[in-house]
C-alpha cells in the first residue's frame, strides 16, 4: 500500500482524525483541494461555533485548544429563548457543579486555523517508528473505489493512491460517499443563515439569545468584549432583502427583535449568506472505507451541534482504530467499522430527525402551532428533570448516547 489510511478533506475534522492517530505509527495521507496557505490562514467567513465540552476535551488532547488563545474564545454561560413577542422566555445558566460554562463560541476561521497549525506539527514528521502523516494541498480526487485488497483514490493530476483504509471528510455534499453509493436523508429547509457581527451599547453578559419570530428566526451569539455574532435565518425568498438593507435599518432590526436587551446595536463587518441543507447519510461505512464530519451528518445550526457531531465522530472512529491496533486486529476490520457505525448513528440519527422537528415547529407560524411551541417553552422550563436533561445535551460533556434537544444555538 502507499498508505494505511488516505483521508479526503482537510477540514476540521480531517484534520483531527489524523491527530487522533498521532501515536498510532500509521501512514497516513490527507487529500485536500485548497492550498497550504489557505488552510493556514483561512479567510474570515461570518461562521461562529459554539463548541461543546466534549469539543472543547478533544481539541485540548489535539493540543489545537491551546492554539486559538483564551482572548478568542467567549464563554457561554446563560441561554434565553425567546418567543415571538411574548414576554416569557426559557432560560438556562450554567449548573452550580463546578462547570465553567454551558458552551464556547470561537469564530470559525479560527477553529480552522488551529486546527492546521497543530496538525502542521504533525505532518511530515516521523512520530513512532516509521510513522508519517502528509498533506497533498490543492488535489482533487476524481474518483475512488475499494474491493477485498484495498482502496485506490484517482486524482485529477493523473496520480493513482492506494491505501488500507479510505475516509472521506470532505463536505455534506459529499462527492466521495456518491461515488461509494452511500445514499443520504437530505432535507433542503428552503431557507438561508445570514450571518455578522454585531455592536453593542450593553453587556451581553456571555447570553445567547435565540428569538423565534414570526417568519425568521434570530440567534445572538456572546463573543469577546460587546460583540455579538448574529444568525438570522428567513426564506430563501427574502434573504436578498435581508442582505441588501441599509445599515441604519438593519442595526434596527435587530434591536427591535432583541427586545432591546442590549441596547444600541451596530453592525461590525460584513453580512454573510448561507442555504441551510440538512444531510445525513444512510450508513457510514463500506468495504475499507468510513465518512466522518460533514460527509457523514450535516446538521441544521439550531441545535448546535453539528460542527461538535464531526469532532466526536472522529474521535469515535480513532478510538476503535486504537483498539484495534493494539489487539492486532486490521484497522479496516469490517466489524470495527461497524461498531462505529453503529456507535455514531445512535448518537446522529435522533439529533438529525429532532433537530429538523425543532426547525419546523419553530418555522411554522400557523395559530396552532405557537399555541404548541410556547406550551413547549413553559413545559420545559417548569419541569426541571426535562429542563435538565436539555441542558446535559446542550453542554454535551461526553459522546451522545440519547437524544433530548436543546433548543437554542449556532
Amino acid at each position: 500500500m502507499d498508505y494505511d489510511i488516505a483521508i479526503i478533506g482537510a477540514g476540521p475534522a480531517g484534520l483531527s482524525f489524523a491527530c487522533s492517530l498521532r501515536d498510532s505509527g500509521l501512514n497516513i495521507v490527507i487529500i485536500e483541494k485548497l492550498s497550504r496557505k489557505e488552510l493556514a490562514d483561512p479567510p474570515v467567513d461570518g461562521r461562529d461555533i459554539a463548541l461543546t465540552h466534549l469539543s472543547r476535551k478533544l481539541m485540548q488532547q489535539h493540543g489545537s485548544w491551546q492554539q486559538v488563545g483564551d482572548d478568542n474564545i467567549s464563554p457561554i454561560q446563560r441561554a434565553e429563548v425567546i418567543d415571538g413577542d411574548s414576554p416569557y422566555t426559557l432560560s438556562f445558566n450554567t449548573p452550580d457543579d463546578g462547570t465553567d460554562a454551558l458552551g464556547f463560541l470561537i469564530s470559525n476561521h479560527l477553529i480552522r486555523k488551529a486546527i492546521f497549525a497543530k496538525f502542521e506539527t504533525l505532518q511530515n514528521v516521523t512520530l513512532m517508528d516509521e510513522q508519517e502523516v502528509t498533506l497533498m494541498d490543492e488535489q482533487e480526487v476524481t474518483a475512488v473505489n475499494t474491493n477485498d485488497d484495498c482502496g485506490t483514490i484517482l486524482l485529477a493530476s493523473g496520480e493513482t493512491l492506494t491505501a488500507s483504509l479510505v475516509i472521506a471528510a470532505d463536505t455534506r455534499f459529499s462527492s466521495t460517499r456518491r461515488q461509494m453509493g452511500i445514499s443520504t436523508d437530505s432535507h433542503d429547509f428552503g431557507r438561508t443563515a445570514i450571518v455578522g457581527w454585531m455592536e453593542h451599547e450593553l453587556s451581553h453578559e456571555h447570553t445567547a439569545f435565540e428569538c423565534f419570530h414570526y417568519g425568521r428566526t434570530l440567534a445572538i451569539l456572546p463573543m469577546p468584549g460587546n460583540i455579538s455574532s448574529a444568525v438570522i435565518t428567513v426564506p430563501s425568498n427574502q434573504a436578498n432583502e435581508v442582505l441588501s438593507m441599509g445599515d441604519e435599518a438593519f442595526n434596527a432590526d435587530i434591536e427591535q427583535r432583541l427586545h432591546g436587551r442590549l441596547g444600541k446595536m451596530k453592525q461590525v463587518g460584513q453580512r454573510y449568506s448561507y442555504p441551510l441543507v440538512g444531510v445525513h447519510a444512510n450508513r457510514f461505512v463500506t468495504n475499507r472505507f468510513a465518512l466522518i464530519g460533514d460527509a457523514a451528518v450535516g446538521m441544521h445550526p439550531v441545535t448546535a451541534h453539528g460542527f461538535n457531531l464531526g469532532l466526536s465522530g472522529q474521535d469515535l472512529l480513532a478510538t476503535e482504530i486504537l483498539g484495534a491496533q493494539a489487539k492486532g486486529e486490521d484497522i479496516w476490520n469490517p466489524a470495527l467499522l461497524q461498531r462505529y457505525q453503529q456507535h455514531h448513528m445512535l448518537a446522529t440519527r435522533p439529533l438529525y430527525h429532532g433537530t429538523n422537528a425543532i426547525v419546523g415547529l419553530f418555522t411554522n407560524d400557523s395559530f396552532p402551532v405557537t399555541l404548541l411551541r410556547s406550551a413547549a417553552l413553559r413545559l420545559s422550563n417548569n419541569l426541571p428533570p426535562v429542563k435538565w436533561a436539555i441542558q446535559q445535551k446542550l453542554m454535551a460533556k461526553n459522546h451522545l448516547k440519547n437524544f433530548l434537544p436543546p433548543f437554542f444555538g449556532k
